[in-house]
């Protein structure tokens, strides 16, 4: 198989060193490679048979790409007609919109219950000072027993009412820990959708794990809906979901918009879109790579006659460019054309 690669290569590098011309005389010389160093060194004996490769020079450089991702308005916010100080949610998901209701009920439940909390301590402190009372008439002969027991029996009370107040406040707390782990896997944070204004859409959309290093919070990214295909939005990236969906490997994005009309429904579709940097890193045209056996190489051109088979560890590919993290250094040249070749060549098939 190496003799044919190596048979074909002869055939295009004679056919270059003749021009093409059938009338010229042909020098006869050896222009067949020479593969060295268990195919990691290919060394050509002419510089007109390595005009068949083509090679770029390295450098690094900021790697900039667009990233869209289907999306839809889970969530818009209203304000109240009656006057509420809490705005309405209005969700798009039913069970979303329970957990949020019940989420608001529990905290409500617990601004009360820690109001009684603290009228139970002060009762049970000013009981404590009635058993020390009593205990001091007792001691002194202007007291009862009875008066000690009775005393003694509503501090109890009052303890046993606190410690039920406080069993019922931690269950609150459980039951909020439970919807807001429900709102979250969902792609919203509690406590944004507590304070959102009204006039305000919250899009969610999913994304791949491996894209979650791209996404900057804070920063903007353009919506188009399905109901206005002619309009752009400028959204703003509010959160990165904590929960990774296991089988599809996907985090939910959290982007939201001001809605002062209410243009926007829960429930339109979307597109969302977005700038994602790699920042600058070594990279190489896709072309150049070659994967044997689970590795990567690219060839590099060590000198006008040899290429070096170079082993290299690999990131993300934005457009056609794909990241290098090591095995190359800034200012080599690497084969982008003829790369197949000169696999052929190196690994002998």
């Amino acid at each position: 198989m190496k003799n044919t690669l190596k048979i074909t290569l002869f055939s295009v590098w004679f056919l270059a060193a003749c021009g093409g011309k059938e009338n010229q005389g042909v020098k006869k010389v050896d222009v067949l490679p020479k593969v060295q160093e268990n195919g990691s060194k290919i060394v050509f004996p002419t510089t007109t048979s390595m005009s068949f490769f083509a090679t770029e020079t390295l450098g690094s450089s900021s790697l900039n790409d667009e990233v869209t991702a289907p999306a839809k308005v889970s969530a818009t916010v209203v304000s109240s007609q009656e006057g509420a100080s809490q705005n309405i949610i209005l969700f798009e998901n039913s069970d979303l919109a329970t957990n949020y209701t019940s989420l608001l009920q529990h905290l409500q439940n617990i601004r009360q219950k820690a109001t009684i909390i603290q009228q139970k301590k002060t009762v049970i402190a000013r009981k404590n000072v009635e058993v020390k009372r009593f205990e001091d008439l007792l001691k002194n002969g202007a007291g009862t027993g009875k008066d000690v027991a009775n005393a003694q029996v509503d501090l109890l009370s009052a303890e046993t009412e606190l410690a039920i107040v406080q069993n019922d406040l931690a269950n609150e707390k459980t039951a909020i820990i439970e919807h807001e782990t429900k709102l979250k896997t969902g792609g919203f944070n509690p406590e944004a959708l507590r304070n959102a204004p009204a006039g305000k859409a919250f899009i969610i959309c999913d994304i791949p794990e491996n894209q979650i290093s791209k996404i900057k919070e804070g920063g903007n990214c353009t919506l188009q809906f399905t109901a206005f295909p002619n309009e752009k939005f400028t959204g703003k990236i509010e959160d990165v979901a904590d929960v990774i969906d296991e089988s599809t490997r996907m985090v939910k994005l959290r982007v939201s918009l001001n809605n002062p009309n209410q243009k926007l429904k829960a429930g339109m579709f979307a597109t969302v879109s977005f700038g994602v940097s790699e920042g600058a890193h070594i990279n190489v045209n896709k072309n150049a790579l070659v994967t044997v056996q689970g590795k990567t190489y690219v060839f590099v051109k060590n000198d006008a006659n040899t290429f070096d088979r170079r082993e290299v560890s690999v990131g993300n590919q934005i457009g056609d460019r794909i990241i290098i993290f090591s095995g190359l250094t800034n200012g080599e040249s690497i084969a982008i054309k003829g790369v197949m070749q000169l696999k052929g060549l190196s690994f002998g098939y």
